[in-house]
């Protein structure tokens, strides 16, 4: 029984106890791979494009790269950038990064200049690893000498690959191969290689250095540098093993589909450091085309399978005209956005795995949270909370009181995945880190056995002539009209109420219907105050770099009309 006290007129009740992680296992993540290296030596751990490494072959080159960048400065806390689509390079570089006692800091490799160099100038890095694919080398080596780079480490992409510019020229055209500077700055992989061995020279990581500054917008929009250090990483994979092996996956027997980009912390996470510490294989896709995605799968018959809901969409979409044999895939996580419940469904019965929704942040490792792959699991639910980790409901009008079971209130999150804080600033840090507890911005509430159930982001509320309403609502409502692919809700100024809610909707091919009808569905399934003031149709709808619906572009877009609009209403007056 919890025991409770009184605090300013707010009563809380205190954190239940939660289950220990074993003290035994790895705490750091060069101890996961080097175990996993051991374990599974013969096995396979990449397939690219059909060219394999075992983990041995893997465990090699990374100790080699390793000692290159030592030789190149690489130590305790130096900051070195991965500006990587998903690669042998991409699995490598980020663990002899950790083995050389460094910090890795993903890029997305399809940042503009500008965003490069804000990142690269916030997190101190030094280093950047990067293919020489134009695209993706452009921007970092526009800004290189206004961002101080000592190094631009470049790897040849098309030595990856089975079969060199053939394969390379299916993923990217011929013009796209860049044509990177000759100076003392740029360092080749064949050079990264060369030299004399360092190995003794090598330190150990510990468990609380920072392993990874991963950027993410937070709760403020500002991009901000996740300190997560190697006990998290490392303790997230202990934490999520159990739950992969009560839902039937095998150490040394699986194979993991990596399309989700690794630097994302969800695919980093679970399609990588979790892959690899269950000795699967993984299958590293570079970029989600959907043509592409279905011959890797009739190809290399995955059996684990993490990704976000739009591309568990696109498959469902594509399995309507195409002939594909999904029955491999046995296992799935959802993770990234809200997974409608009709796209799971649609998917399950054409693979007949068990696919489930997990909860997670960056902060946080990134997961917090897995509905059961057994017969527990609750429909809507982001499940039970991981081994380890305590989540509280928490009044958003009084943080300290603990909200009772079915009521909504501020999810906070206590485990040994939580972020030491934002790198560099201290004041975000005390404004999410509370009583030892990571304060998310999502709204939700847990049911009497404990399973979470999401509502929406607190900063997406939108507030209605005084009264809440959640984009979420509306959108589950529309997923469930049979002509609807992909729908974003979002609040839009409105003269009288404040704010009104607008969905814009994709519809599936061959569905077609109006906003009228929409309202119409809608009508019987959320309340008058949820009702879109419209409903506009689009072909298409943003999606971030990893594939999840992105409402800023939207936003912005009604921000803007807004502004026009009053300046058009000043104009005539």
């Amino acid at each position: 029984m919890s025991a409770t006290h009184d605090d300013g007129g707010c009563r809380q009740a205190a954190a239940p106890s939660a289950p220990r992680l074993s003290a035994s296992e790895p705490n750091t993540l060069p101890e996961v791979f080097d175990r996993a290296v051991r374990r599974f030596a013969d096995r396979p751990a990449l397939d690219f494009f059909g060219r394999k490494w075992t983990y041995r072959d893997v465990g090699e080159l990374t100790d080699r790269v390793a000692e290159g960048l030592i030789r190149l400065g690489v130590g305790h806390g130096v900051k070195v950038g991965l500006c990587l689509p998903n690669s042998p390079y991409s699995v490598v570089f980020y663990f002899a990064i950790l083995k050389s006692g460094g910090t890795v800091v993903n890029y997305n490799p399809l940042y503009t200049p500008r965003e490069c160099l804000a990142q690269i100038l916030d997190s101190d890095t030094t280093i950047m690893v990067l293919p020489d694919i134009e695209r993706v080398y452009g921007p970092v080596a526009a800004v290189a000498d206004e961002a101080g780079l000592r190094h631009l480490v470049v790897c040849p992409f098309a030595d990856a690959l089975p079969f060199g510019r053939g394969v390379l020229y299916r993923l990217f055209k011929r013009t796209e191969k860049a044509r990177v500077h000759d100076d003392a700055r740029h360092v080749s992989f064949s050079k990264l290689l060369s030299g004399r061995s360092a190995t003794q020279r090598r330190p150990a990581p510990r468990p609380d250095d920072v392993a990874l500054l991963q950027y993410t917008g937070g709760t403020t929009g500002v991009p901000k540098g996740a300190m997560l250090t190697h006990a998290n990483l490392a303790g997230n994979v202990r934490q999520l093993s159990p739950l992969m092996q009560g839902g039937g996956l095998r150490d040394g027997q699986e194979r993991v589909l990596a399309v989700i980009p690794l630097f994302h912390v969800f695919a980093m996470t679970v399609a990588m450091n979790l892959a690899l510490d269950m000795g699967a294989q993984i299958v590293l896709v570079p970029q989600f085309k959907i043509e592409e995605l279905l011959a890797t799968i009739a190809r290399t018959k995955p059996t684990f399978f993490p990704a976000v809901p739009t591309i568990f969409a696109a498959i469902n979409k594509a399995a309507e005209t195409a002939d594909v044999d999904l029955r491999s895939i046995r296992l799935c996580i959802s993770g990234g956005a809200p997974l409608p419940a009709e796209v799971g469904a649609r998917f399950e019965a054409l693979t007949g795995c068990r696919l489930s929704e997990g909860y997670g942040l960056t902060e946080s490792s990134p997961v917090v949270s897995v509905n059961p792959f057994d017969a527990r699991r609750r429909a809507g639910s982001v499940g039970l909370p991981l081994v380890d980790t305590t989540i509280e409901i928490r009044d958003p009008n009084c943080s300290d009181r603990l909200m009772p079971a079915g009521a909504k209130g501020e999810v906070y999150i206590r485990g040994p995945q939580i972020m030491a804080g934002y790198w560099r600033r201290p004041a975000d840090s005390s404004e999410v880190l509370v009583d030892g507890a990571l304060r998310t911005g999502d709204v939700g509430y847990r049911d009497p056995e404990g399973f979470l159930f999401l509502v929406d982001r607190i900063k997406d509320l939108i507030i209605c002539g005084g009264y809440n309403v959640y984009p979420r609502q509306i959108e589950d409502a529309l997923y469930e009209h049979e002509a609807v692919e992909e729908v974003v809700a979002i609040g839009i100024p409105d003269a009288y109420r404040g704010e009104s809610p607008k969905a814009f909707v994709k519809l599936r091919a061959g569905f077609p219907t109006t906003p009228d009808e929409l309202r119409a569905f809608l009508s019987e399934r959320i309340s008058k105050i949820e009702m879109p003031r419209e409903i506009e149709i689009r072909t298409s709808l943003p999606k971030t770099a990893v594939g999840k619906l992105s409402k800023k572009e939207l936003i912005a877009e009604e921000r803007e009309r807004a502004g026009l609009a009053a300046m058009n209403r000043r104009a005539s007056a």
